[in-house]
């Protein structure tokens, strides 16, 4: 019998982003030692066939979603619930605050959150010391003598997404300059990056989807990405976050550059600016809506994508996903990978292990 339920009820009577920040610092405190980890992955980790994209192997094909642990301060806790990938971010270069609290709402009667974060991080730099192997220092070292080795990475368990973005400050016109510093940042640590152009809660953001922007965009990203690979002697896949709220045109038209531009995969949806039937009065504030509200609109993105899409490059699917049989369907319908996290919130780490179960399946015909 799970304890969650009663661990959710103390929970719930914090403030959102007061209970999400307690569970990220446990859960990272857990991933400190061994024991705990043990502990962890013994009560949720759960077997299953390993599949390949992108160039790389997923033990599993469900992943946590980026916002969940920003500022990679977790992500040996977060590995031992059995996640095949990790997502950390949204990474800006320079350290800003997000939007004026309060930012996150419950929608109890819905299962639903919605956030007005405002891609609050703490920089590039602080993620970058996250996810480096740290280095004694030596008399050689402190006098400047010796010279820099390769970056020596943490290794985990699970396939390492970082999800980045353009500090509010930057105007689109200037937008590219912060993709390609946080590209050449996180090279080294990455399994893949993730562009998030489609967050609601950074004003003028979303236009970064529409063609003018993109091309131009994912052009040089993927031109700086050939020459990051020589220095890293390894493949860099790029993936590109999208918006639910775009219109059947929009998406095809953001989904055309994305394949001609040589990106490696989409990922849909991020949170909504949509109220569709929302039962919580907290459901009239602004922001992007997650949780199980919308899960009809992620599922009718996932089906023009794959049409879109048309097999030519792998689909991650997130949003709205708050059961097994939500991750299955999903799967079902196209996708290759899921990422969850509200439904985390709602039915606690479990849900990992049963998503995981669910997903080892085989598409129809």
């Amino acid at each position: 019998m799970s304890i969650y339920p009663a661990i959710r009820e103390i929970l719930f009577k914090l403030e959102p982003e007061q209970a999400h920040q307690l569970t990220l610092n446990l859960i990272g405190l857990a991933g400190r030692f061994p024991p705990s980890q043990w502990i962890l992955r013994a009560l949720y980790a759960q077997p299953a066939d390993e599949v390949d994209f992108f160039g790389l192997r997923f033990k599993n094909r469900v992943g946590l979603a980026a916002g969940y642990d920003k500022d990679a301060t977790a992500l040996a806790g977060l590995g031992s619930l059995g996640f095949g990938h990790i997502e950390t971010g949204t990474i800006t270069p320079r350290p800003q605050p997000g939007n004026p609290k309060p930012r996150v709402f419950r929608l109890l009667e819905d299962k639903g959150v919605i956030n007005r974060m405002g891609f609050p991080s703490r920089g590039s730099e602080f993620a970058q010391n996250q996810l480096a192997v740290g280095k004694r220092m030596s008399i050689a070292n402190i006098l400047g003598l010796s010279r820099p080795g390769p970056i020596q990475r943490k290794r985990f368990p699970f396939v390492l997404g970082v999800n980045i973005g353009k500090n509010k400050a930057t105007p689109n016109q200037e937008a590219a300059f912060d993709y390609l510093e946080l590209l050449q940042n996180f090279a080294p640590y990455a399994d893949y990056i993730a562009v998030n152009i489609s967050s609601p809660n950074t004003a003028g953001l979303r236009d970064l989807q529409t063609r003018p922007y993109l091309e131009s965009l994912l052009a040089e990203l993927h031109a700086q990405r050939l020459l990051t690979q020589k220095e890293i002697e390894r493949r860099l896949p790029i993936l590109v976050k999208l918006a639910p709220d775009l219109s059947p045109a929009g998406l095809e038209e953001a989904i055309g550059v994305i394949i001609e531009r040589r990106m490696d995969g989409l990922i849909v949806t991020n949170t909504s600016l949509s109220r569709p039937g929302l039962g919580s009065t907290a459901g009239k504030v602004s922001g992007g809506l997650s949780g199980a509200p919308l899960n009809e609109l992620s599922e009718g993105v996932l089906r023009q994508a794959v049409k879109l899409v048309d097999g030519r490059m792998p689909i991650v699917s997130v949003g709205g996903i708050m059961t097994p049989e939500d991750a299955r369907r999903r799967i079902e319908l196209g996708a290759d990978l899921v990422q969850i996290y509200t439904g985390l919130i709602y039915s606690g780490p479990g849900l990992v292990k049963e998503c995981v179960r669910a997903t080892r399946v085989s598409r129809p015909g």
